[in-house]
C-alpha cells in the first residue's frame, strides 16, 4: 500500500455494525464476569478512598470527598475499559486469533473493522461508566437531572480512549508492549487529571501538562454535571475530546493499514 493510500481519509459505512455485533455476541457469553471485573476496581477506589480517606479530609469545592471522587471514578472507569478492550482484546482479534483477517474475507473493509472496534470499545466502556454512575446515584452522590447529560459524554470519552488504544494496538509487537502505554500515559492521567484530587493543587508545570490530556476534559464535564452545575468551558472540553477521537482514529487507521495491508 502506498503512503498516499495509507493516510487516505477513512471510508466509513454502516457495515461497521456487523463488526460491533460480532464482538457483542462474543462478549455476551462472558458479560457478567466482564462487568464485575470492570466495576470492581472503580468501586473499590470510590468506596475505599471515598469513605476511608474521605473521613479525614475536608469538603472539596463545597462537596464531600466521596462525591468529588465519584465523578473522577466514572471517567477513569471509562478510560480503563476502553483502553483494555482496544488493546488486549483488540490485539487478540487482530494478531493472535486472526479474527480481523477472517472478517476481511467478507464484504467489509479494514476501515469498517476499525470503526466497529472503536464503537464496540466505547459501548463497553459506556456500560462500565453507567454502572458506576448508577451506584453513585444510589449512594446519593448524583441526585440532579443534569447527571443524565453525563451519558453522552461517557460515550464520547470512550471513543476518544478507544481511538488512542487502537494506535497502540497497531504499533504493538506483543502484549508486553501495552505496559509502556499504561505506565507512561494511563497512570499519569489517573494522578494528574483530577480523579483523586483537584488538578490545581499540582505545580504549574504539571497543571499545564494535565490541561492537554483527554481525561482532564472528561472530568471537567462530568464532575459539575454530577454536582448539579453546568460545566464552564463546556464547548472547549467537548472539542478536545472530539479532536482526540477524530485524530486518534485517523492515526490508528493509517497505522493499521500500514501493518496489515502492506
Amino acid at each position: 500500500m502506498t503512503p498516499e493510500k495509507t493516510w487516505s481519509p477513512p471510508q466509513l459505512s454502516l457495515r461497521f455494525i456487523h463488526v460491533w455485533r460480532r464482538n457483542m455476541l462474543v462478549w455476551r457469553k462472558l458479560a457478567i464476569p466482564s462487568m464485575l471485573g470492570n466495576l470492581a476496581d472503580p468501586m473499590l477506589y470510590m468506596l475505599g478512598f471515598g469513605y476511608g480517606l474521605g473521613r479525614m479530609l475536608p469538603d472539596v469545592f463545597g462537596t464531600s470527598y466521596i462525591a468529588f471522587l465519584a465523578a473522577g471514578t466514572v471517567c477513569s472507569s471509562i478510560m480503563m475499559s476502553a483502553s483494555f478492550e482496544t488493546m488486549y482484546s483488540g490485539f487478540s482479534r487482530m494478531h493472535v486469533q486472526r479474527t480481523w483477517d477472517a472478517i476481511l474475507n467478507a464484504p467489509v473493509t479494514l476501515d469498517d473493522v476499525l470503526v466497529g472496534e472503536a464503537v464496540w470499545a466505547a459501548s463497553k466502556s459506556f456500560l462500565s461508566g453507567t454502572a458506576v454512575l448508577v451506584v453513585a446515584t444510589a449512594l446519593g452522590l448524583a441526585q440532579s437531572w443534569l447527571a443524565l447529560w453525563v451519558l453522552p459524554v461517557m460515550f464520547l470519552t470512550g471513543i476518544a480512549f478507544a481511538s488512542l488504544g487502537l494506535i497502540i494496538t497497531a504499533l504493538s509487537p506483543n502484549y508486553d508492549f501495552f505496559m509502556y502505554y499504561f505506565t507512561l500515559f494511563i497512570t499519569p492521567m489517573m494522578l494528574l487529571c483530577g480523579v483523586f484530587f483537584p488538578a490545581d493543587q499540582l505545580p504549574q508545570a504539571l497543571q499545564q501538562a494535565a490541561a492537554v490530556l483527554p481525561l482532564t476534559h472528561a472530568v471537567a464535564i462530568v464532575r459539575p454535571l454530577m454536582n448539579d452545575t453546568v460545566p464552564t468551558g463546556l464547548m472547549t472540553h467537548l472539542l478536545v475530546l472530539l479532536a482526540y477521537a477524530a485524530v486518534g482514529f485517523y492515526a490508528a487507521l493509517a497505522l493499521t493499514r500500514r501493518r496489515l495491508l502492506q
